[in-house]
């Protein structure tokens, strides 16, 4: 197969032919990269969009929560998703520490990020003795906005680029040798950022999922499992580790708590269902 793929590289699609730069503008003594931006616009549109959520009778929590949130949000996804991706994807960082700290450099786990966004979630609705559940079935809604960003970002930033194929959209990256590729970084933004995004979107606005706590939420979690688990398939498995004893990808393998536990919420969640009186707006919703 491989020499078919050579064969095929010389009428690929080169990705130097788009003139993309990590680099979204260097002012000299300041380099701002797009990662980075995409960090900031996820973050910043997903934190308009949770405000326009709450706007709605029988929100679990008010508009001072929700800017609080951001704070927490911000900590945990730095936090999460660093330590996740030096614990699970890059060991040797750890030999380093200092290493930890260089978030420019890329390296972030979402599942890490996601945990680190659960604890903040936990410990603000501990604080403010809110509904821990109802307040991730909104926050879930808004992260396909930072999924969506990301991934456009790691695709101009040239980085984990598919497996070898001969599919006419496939691209030849400068760092991954002379073998034409999967974009697989827009298959994710595709499912992970828009798909997803679209059934949060109608479950939330379209039917009465928001008041069953868990069902949000744990649609968001198959939602991303599966895209996750598909979009394996075609991205190449990260060089540190390959492909797991089990068959897996490491990405496959932590989808899979994912799953299930979403499976479970979806499963559980009409009989959570109580009356929930309006935190914003003026409505009970019985």
């Amino acid at each position: 197969m491989l020499p078919a793929l050579l064969a095929d590289a010389a009428s690929a699609f080169h990705f130097e032919s788009l003139h993309l730069s990590p680099v979204a503008l260097d002012l000299g003594f300041l380099q701002i990269r797009w990662y980075s931006l995409a960090y900031i616009a996820g973050i910043l549109i997903g934190w308009w969009y949770l405000l326009k959520l709450i706007a709605q009778p029988g929100a679990p929590m008010a508009r001072r929560h929700a800017d609080d949130f951001v704070f927490y949000a911000t900590i945990g996804i730095l936090v999460g998703g660093r330590l996740a991706y030096c614990i699970f994807y890059d060991t040797d960082i750890l030999r380093n520490p200092i290493e930890i700290l260089k978030l420019w450099e890329g390296g972030m786990s979402f599942h890490g990020g996601a945990l680190g966004v659960s604890a903040g979630i936990i410990y603000m609705a501990w604080r403010n003795k809110l509904n821990w559940l109802r307040i991730h079935d909104y926050v879930c809604c808004c992260v396909p906005f930072g999924l969506f960003f990301g991934r456009i970002a790691n695709f101009v930033n040239g980085e984990l680029w598919g497996r070898p194929t001969d599919v006419p959209w496939a691209i030849i990256f400068p760092r991954a040798g002379p073998e034409p590729r999967h974009p697989s970084q827009l298959y994710e933004a595709g499912l992970e950022g828009i798909v997803l995004f679209t059934v949060l979107w109608l479950l939330f606005w379209k039917t009465q999922a928001r008041y069953q706590p868990g069902k949000l939420v744990g649609t968001f979690l198959i939602g991303y499992g599966l895209s996750r688990f598909i979009v394996e398939f075609f991205r190449e498995p990260d060089r540190q580790l390959g492909i797991m004893p089990w068959h897996l990808t490491m990405g496959q393998t932590l989808t899979i708590p994912m799953l299930l536990g979403g499976l479970y919420l979806i499963l559980t969640a009409k009989g959570r269902r109580v009356r929930v009186e309006a935190t914003a707006g003026s409505q009970s919703v019985a």
